[in-house]
């Protein structure tokens, strides 16, 4: 039988997820599966083991897998474990914060928001403060990895705040887990939320919790939705054995498993992080020898993605530098700051320091301003 090989991919992703993956994960998906084999059903528990083994040495903790988009578990998360009488208090510092927000008060979930602006992590002292005044609240939630500007937050200084007043701790870790080094218990996490196309680097199609079980165990009945409902997903992965209650993504599921075995290939988490590490000091060191400002400060800035000041150019356009960039092989994202006009660039995926070199020089050539300046000098 001829090995099958996907056609090369025109571009590279560098964005936050979906992103660039193996050619090996790509051909994992390359036949079909039924669900209802024990062998499948085998590797949703495989897979269920490794992730909890990846978010904690500590027992007391288990894994949930939800169809959909990452998104699909944070509401899922929202809807099932804060109870009809308990409480949402959310720190937010970017889109992603906000969209915790919105999921609960369109389920009609008791609020409270703190909005730190973009620029700035969330306030430890306004929190312990929050906590001590209101008894209502049962729930706080934050993104670790903000990638609407690629700020990483203080999860542990939060979480050791949440802990100390007894409230339960949800941790969106869409764009951090297994690509920074995070301990769910340590973090005081009852909760931790990504999804199989980030820092995986698996394809879209599912996401995951990392759940207390203790904490789990009391939300049965209280999810305002039948295909959002994590306790019956939970128990019916538990019940038989790694079966999901609706139809599994299968393909996506099998290049999951992959992406797994290449990322303990690496050399785990810890190895990974090393590589995105680079992957952002090249970047961050070529961008601003090309004169590119980053928005945040160094001490504020994950290695997962990495926001930019817009050129302040009277013919600057994100669009036509992004065509530019595509054109050379390479997919960039715009910027979601509310503050500032920028633009994104990611740093994960099947990334090398060698494939951000390339990139510089796509950028180089892609300053389409510059060159229109030296045009109009010589005229």
């Amino acid at each position: 039988m001829t090995e099958t090989i996907p056609p090369a991919n025109p571009y590279i992703l560098l964005t936050p997820g979906p992103l660039s993956t193996t050619l090996t994960v790509k051909q994992s998906m390359l036949r079909d599966w039924c669900t209802w084999d024990d062998d499948y059903k085998q590797l949703i528990q495989d897979i269920r083991r490794k992730l909890v083994d990846l978010a904690t040495f500590s027992v007391g903790y288990t894994c949930v897998l939800m169809q959909g988009s990452g998104t699909f578990c944070v509401e899922s998360v929202i809807t099932t474990a804060v109870p009809e009488d308990g409480k949402l208090l959310v720190l937010a510092n970017g889109a992603y914060g906000r969209r915790i927000a919105l999921i609960a008060e369109r389920i009609g979930i008791d609020l409270q928001v703190h909005d730190a602006g973009d620029t700035s992590g969330p306030d430890p002292g306004q929190l312990d403060q929050a906590l001590l005044a209101d008894v209502a609240i049962t729930h706080v939630a934050m993104v670790h990895c903000e990638t609407t500007t690629g700020m990483l937050n203080s999860v542990k200084t939060i979480g050791r705040i949440v802990k100390a007043h007894g409230r339960a701790f949800i941790v969106d870790a869409m764009s951090s887990f297994g690509g920074i080094p995070l301990d769910a218990q340590k973090i005081g996490a009852d909760y931790l939320i990504s999804s199989a196309n980030k820092c995986i680097q698996g394809v879209p199609g599912f996401g995951f919790v990392i759940a207390r079980s203790a904490e789990l165990s009391k939300t049965r009945g209280q999810a305002r939705s039948l295909s959002l409902d994590l306790f019956d997903q939970w128990e019916t992965m538990e019940k038989d054995a790694g079966k999901w209650r609706f139809t599994s993504p299968t393909h996506t599921v099998r290049a999951f498993a992959q992406a797994l075995r290449e990322l303990e290939a690496e050399g785990g988490i810890a190895k990974r992080y090393e590589r995105y590490c680079e992957n952002h000091r090249v970047l961050v060191q070529g961008m601003q020898a090309l004169a590119f400002k980053t928005l945040l400060p160094a001490e504020n800035q994950s290695p997962i993605i990495t926001a930019f000041h817009s050129p302040q150019h009277k013919d600057w356009s994100f669009d036509r530098f992004y065509q530019h960039l595509k054109e050379q092989g390479f997919v960039i994202y715009p910027g979601k700051v509310t503050e500032a006009d920028t633009f994104r660039i990611g740093n994960i995926g099947d990334i090398r320091p060698a494939d951000i070199t390339r990139l510089l020089q796509a950028v180089k050539s892609a300053m389409y301003w510059c060159k229109d300046d030296a045009e109009e000098m010589m005229i």
